[in-house]
């Protein structure tokens, strides 16, 4: 497993400087204590075996033990007793061995951080000091100034050992954090520009499925209501009225084209509320279609967001040109209810109903519920064969605030809540026949 704070480069260095202190030290001290003169008889063959004693003990450490097991505690503390002994029997068979003491001090810095670094660094001292003490000439007040050295450098050399340590590791854990945050600070730059490339996507999709509906809610029923007076002025001698009403749908489609380009509210919405809107467009409707429309209003009227007002006449529009382009029907019904925290729109008609040609999965539909959905709204559709057709959409009732709206308009309590009203005497249009 990878280590999560791998070491620093002044680490590998401490390291391997670590390992190679003993085999330094313990050649410096071979080397000045050959060149010593006046040996004793035997002085350097002795000193030839002790050297070779602790040269293979530390060879056979470096070369013999698995990297793996290097790193234990128990080999390191094995490793360090073999090279303090070797170092105490040459250290008092020839003082200038000492040299060869200092390397355990580099090696209690294996130790670290814990305790047994202390006891690595006391251990050395002693050696060190105890080798070079003349203890045929010792007193009391010469061991006790030798012990508060050893004291006094077991700590220092100790809690400087484990201080290093320590913030060697804090330094680290910085250091990955560091680069984790960068890696974070990469990472989270490409998500950003990925977020970017797909809200630029998902805005595109959105102003086309946009654009598609309005355009199908706009000029695609204009046009084909249009089409439906010049031909209707194909039938009848007269047809000023037709064609009237042809320009009139003409005139209006070109007007929400423009609108819907520029992303605005419908018309019937820019000084009125949507009671008075649905008015407006069931005269419209009734007047291009012949089709008896009913039209009412229930509950305590208030004025809506522009978003949910738009997405309900916007489904009354579609609902109604539904009704005149499929279902052949004599009457249909338009129910506005505001019931508190809801506000439904119903369309009925007593055509025959949705056919297997037109199974309720047209853009039309599809359309409405999109709207619906944008706001938070729901369809459900009824239809019998035969029968006719119920449209129902439920929307939640967030109010508008001052800003949006300016005072109602004068009549605008003439549709009282929960009062039916007859298409003759609210949309007088209404009550011609289909021509």
């Amino acid at each position: 497993m990878n280590d999560p704070f791998p070491p620093s480069q002044w680490e590998r260095r401490f390291e391997r400087l670590v390992e190679i202190v003993p085999f330094v030290t313990l050649a410096a001290s071979l080397a000045i204590s050959l060149a010593t003169p006046d040996q004793p008889t035997g002085g350097v063959l002795r000193t030839l075996a002790f050297t070779a004693l602790a040269l293979a003990w530390i060879l056979g450490a470096r070369l013999l033990v698995p990297a793996e097991v290097r790193g234990r505690r128990a080999f390191v503390s094995v490793h360090f007793a073999g090279v303090l002994a070797t170092a105490a029997l040459l250290s008092f068979h020839d003082p200038i061995f000492v040299i060869y003491c200092i390397s355990g001090f580099f090696l209690a810095a294996n130790f670290a951080p814990s305790k047994w670094t202390f006891a690595a660094v006391a251990a050395t001292s002693c050696i060190v000091y105890g080798s070079t003490l003349d203890w045929s000439q010792a007193t009391v007040q010469l061991i006790a100034f030798h012990l508060a050295i050893v004291a006094v450098q077991t700590v220092a050399i100790g809690g400087g050992a484990i201080a290093g340590i320590r913030i060697e590791d804090r330094q680290r854990k910085y250091r990955k954090a560091v680069t984790d945050l960068q890696t974070a600070l990469e990472e989270n730059a490409d998500l950003h520009a990925q977020l970017l490339t797909q809200a630029h996507q998902a805005g595109i999709l959105d102003e086309r499925q946009r654009m598609a509906r309005e355009i199908h809610d706009t000029l695609a029923q204009g046009l084909t209501g249009i089409i439906t007076q010049l031909r209707a002025a194909q039938r009848v001698e007269n047809a000023d009225t037709h064609v009237e009403l042809a320009l009139n749908l003409a005139r209006d489609s070109l007007t929400e084209a423009r609108r819907s380009v520029a992303a605005l509210q419908p018309h019937q919405l820019e000084n009125a509320h949507l009671p008075d809107a649905m008015t407006t467009l069931a005269r419209n409707w009734s007047q291009t279609t012949g089709v008896d429309l009913h039209v009412e209003v229930t509950g305590d009227r208030v004025p809506l967001s522009p978003a949910i007002e738009v997405t309900l006449f916007r489904v009354a529009q579609e609902a109604l040109a539904n009704v005149a382009k499929h279902a052949g029907a004599t009457r249909a019904g338009l129910t506005l209810s505001y019931t508190g925290t809801l506000v439904l729109l119903d369309i009925r008609d007593d055509g025959i109903g949705i056919q297997d040609t037109h199974d309720g999965k047209g853009f039309g539909l599809s359309s409405m519920r999109q709207r619906l959905r944008g706001v938070g709204g729901s369809l459900e559709i009824e239809s019998t064969p035969g029968e006719g057709t119920a449209v129902s959409a439920t929307v939640p009732a967030l109010q508008s605030t001052p800003a949006h709206r300016g005072t109602p308009t004068p009549g605008e309590d003439a549709v009282l809540a929960g009062d039916t009203v007859p298409a003759g005497d609210t949309v007088p249009a209404l009550e011609g026949n289909p021509q």
